[in-house]
């Protein structure tokens, strides 16, 4: 403790970063990098397994009900009316849209490392480069090899040519439906993907095998080098015990880490950001979570889940653009081919912000056909400012309906997280903390997701935090996280918005949220960094053969998930 006092910031994540990695799973995206860097490598979280032709990809379902697509007719008109968008209810939108007075945006918002406005994007390559010798390892050889197939129908004069077997990341988004290819995305809406076309072995075998590309690939960390690494797993908020039984499994068994803590998405945006009270607002690409934390304890009742995120704004975005008949007559399909939700997401990004009046632009988008090269299209997008306020009145944002995991999967007879709550951590090497016996459980049965706007899920996390004063605090320390937090003119939106979602009734007359230290899609990962490095050999650490040999076991003075309570004497490490 003396030496975390007097140790120079810097030394200490040169000294213990290095071989630090840190792991935040989304469930568009995965964030991984080791602790010693600034950033880390941001990832589609998604892989594409060479299968037969014409094979459907069975991870989807695209029914959308009738009430829905009402009930987002409903929302679009009053979002639209409220945001004072002229000519909205005129016959001849089409016609009349030369003739407004456009409010023209040149793309405000810094849009991410990997999507650029009006950038065009090419297919995968599929095909194995015969030249180029592979540079993984022997023992993944089996695993990421070709398939030899006879393609000389549809290319003539090619004869054999070889099939990559397997294609990772934004790689595997951009692969022809023409291409034999079905696309795995083992985490969706913030939980395993499991259904009766997807089962939980290959969930968990989708995710070591995108985990490990990344490790190889973009780390350049070797299987024979992995027993000298550790791993921080920073678990989103909508995760299961199970979920985070299995992650854990993979870290340890399967990419041979020698240890392994996990920590929890809303804490490690704390820690993040320097900070020790706050409500945190993660949005994510396709859940938003909302939680409260004093010093350093997340409160578990705080807890709020939201079904939606980036990627439904984006097709939304989609959605009004065709409703004023302003996109082109293109076979853009984000579910059947990822490449055009690559493109929207720029536009998204580039494009959509959050003020009143009519937000146009000119931009240009693109038609992706079977293998053919991409072709521009000008066009005039309207309604700019629509799409995010489906934050706000979440019936804009009609989801995708998807398989339900079988409950039974995700019911766990054991709860791994008794002990955390009644653990007596007055011994020695504990910094001196209090026992936390009497701090509220985490229920087992599966977290519930709230079909509410953002401000009501912000304001009824906060007003559920309790004291008065501490509810005065929060609501003038909202943190916005994740990638939506990009978006410009959010912050003003949120402050204006929860500040009328208060009750009369309550003694509260300041919202406020506060910027962020750094890019908002990375505050949790770095977090996770920080929390690793002052952590690092604390008691939440598992190690590979205790994990391996006994697991977790009701008794055995072990955690794996310091998720609720982190101690609060870190802070003043982080702060110093």
């Amino acid at each position: 403790m003396d030496y975390l006092k007097s140790v120079v910031p810097s030394q200490l994540v040169s000294e213990r970063g290095s071989n630090l990695v840190i792991i935040n799973p989304g469930s568009a995206n995965v964030r991984i990098g080791l602790a010693k860097q600034d950033t880390p490598f941001n990832v589609p979280h998604c892989v594409a397994r060479h299968a037969k032709p014409n094979l459907v990809d069975l991870m989807i379902n695209t029914q959308v009900t009738t009430g829905q697509h009402v009930d987002r007719e409903r929302a679009f008109n009053s979002t639209a009316s409220l945001l004072k968008i002229p000519y909205l209810h005129d016959d001849e939108t089409s016609s009349s849209f030369g003739s407004r007075k456009m409010a023209r945006i040149d793309g405000y918002n810094q849009p991410s490392t990997t999507t650029k406005k009006d950038a065009v994007f090419t297919w995968t390559n599929v095909y194995e480069e015969d030249k180029k010798p592979s540079s993984l390892p022997t023992s993944e050889t089996s695993a990421h090899t070709s398939e030899t197939v006879t393609h000389s129908k549809d290319h003539p004069g090619e004869g054999k040519r070889k099939y990559r077997n397997i294609i990772f990341g934004e790689e595997a988004m951009r692969i022809s439906p023409k291409d034999p290819y079905t696309i795995h995305r083992p985490i969706r809406r913030g939980h395993f993907n499991v259904s009766p076309q997807y089962s939980a072995q290959q969930v968990c075998e989708d995710l070591i095998a995108i985990w490990d590309w990344v490790l190889l690939d973009k780390l350049e960390i070797a299987h024979s080098e992995r027993n000298k690494y550790s791993a921080v797993l920073v678990v989103p908020a909508t995760f299961d015990n199970r979920e985070i039984k299995e992650l854990l499994t993979i870290v340890l068994r399967d990419l041979c880490f020698s240890s392994a803590v996990v920590h929890q998405e809303g804490l490690s945006t704390i820690f993040g950001n320097g900070l020790s009270t706050a409500c945190i607002v993660n949005m994510g690409a396709q859940t938003s979570t909302v939680v409260c934390i004093e010093d350093g304890v997340s409160l578990p009742n705080t807890e709020k889940i939201l079904p939606f995120g980036g990627d439904d704004i984006c097709r939304c975005l989609l959605w009004i653009q065709r409703h004023y008949q302003n996109w082109p007559q293109l076979r853009t399909d984000v579910l059947a081919k990822p490449i055009d939700l690559l493109m929207l997401n720029g536009l998204k990004e580039s494009y959509c912000e959050i003020r009143e009046g009519e937000v146009e632009t000119v931009a240009t988008v693109y038609s992706y056909e079977d293998g053919m090269p991409a072709v521009a299209h000008k066009t005039n997008l309207t309604s700019l400012n629509v799409p995010p306020m489906g934050l706000f009145y979440p019936n804009l944002l009609v989801p995708e309906v998807f398989p339900q995991p079988p409950r039974t999967w995700l019911q766990d007879h054991e709860n791994m997280l008794e002990e955390t709550w009644n653990m007596d951590f007055a011994g020695s090497g504990n910094m001196g903390l209090p026992v936390w016996d009497s701090f509220a459980a985490s229920p087992l049965n599966p977290k519930k997701e709230e079909k509410i706007g953002l401000a009501e899920a912000i304001t009824s996390s906060i007003l559920s935090a309790g004291r008065i004063d501490l509810q005065r605090k929060l609501f003038s320390s909202i943190q916005l996280v994740g990638g939506v937090g990009l978006t410009k003119g959010l912050v003003s939106a949120v402050e204006e918005r929860v500040l009328h979602a208060i009750p009369p009734t309550e003694a509260i007359d300041t919202v406020e949220v506060l910027p962020s230290r750094m890019d908002p899609t990375f505050v949790s990962w770095k977090g996770g960094a920080i929390l690793g490095i002052l952590d690092f050999g604390r008691e939440a650490w598992i190690h590979r053969n205790e994990w391996m040999e006994n697991g977790i076991r009701v008794g055995s003075a072990k955690k794996y998930r310091d998720s609720y309570y982190i101690q609060a004497q870190a802070f003043c490490f982080i702060n110093s």
